[in-house]
Formats: C-alpha cells, sequence, structure tokens
C-alpha cells in the first residue's frame, strides 16, 4: 500500500507553479489526505515548508529522489 493518496508531478515546473499545482490537487482531496508530490526546482524545498506553515497542511517528509525533490504533504 502507498503511503499516499494522490501524486502531483511536478518536474520541469518552476516556482511558483508547483505549489500553485499542489494547492488546487489539495483543493480537491479530503482531510487527512496526503499528496506526494515530485519536483525538479531546487527552491521548491523552501516554498514547501512556506506553504504547509501559511496554510496549516503538514509537511511529513521531503527529501531527494534520484536528483528530484519529494514531499509528502497531509491536508489539514
Amino acid at each position: 500500500m502507498a503511503d499516499f493518496d494522490q501524486e502531483l508531478d511536478a518536474s520541469g515546473l518552476n516556482c511558483p507553479l508547483p505549489i500553485l499545482r499542489a494547492k488546487k490537487t489539495l483543493g480537491g482531496m479530503e482531510s487527512g489526505q496526503v499528496l506526494r508530490i515530485v519536483a525538479t526546482d531546487p527552491g521548491s524545498v523552501k516554498d514547501f515548508e512556506a506553504f504547509c506553515n501559511q496554510t496549516g497542511n503538514t509537511l511529513l517528509d521531503s527529501g531527494e529522489e534520484g536528483g528530484k525533490f519529494v514531499f509528502r504533504i497531509q491536508k489539514s
């Protein structure tokens, strides 16, 4: 079983597009569900931390996989 409910591939997108896409995707999700985001923009690391602080969603973890940045955000 996957440790997320939906996945968003934001590879190749630059700020603020990964955040905007994540916001839109989270908008259609239920509270408690987890969105996994894959991004290539190095700025997305700080962006997603700030996004979660502002929106009250929980950044469960972030890391790097094969040169891409991976985030898991739980909708509040």
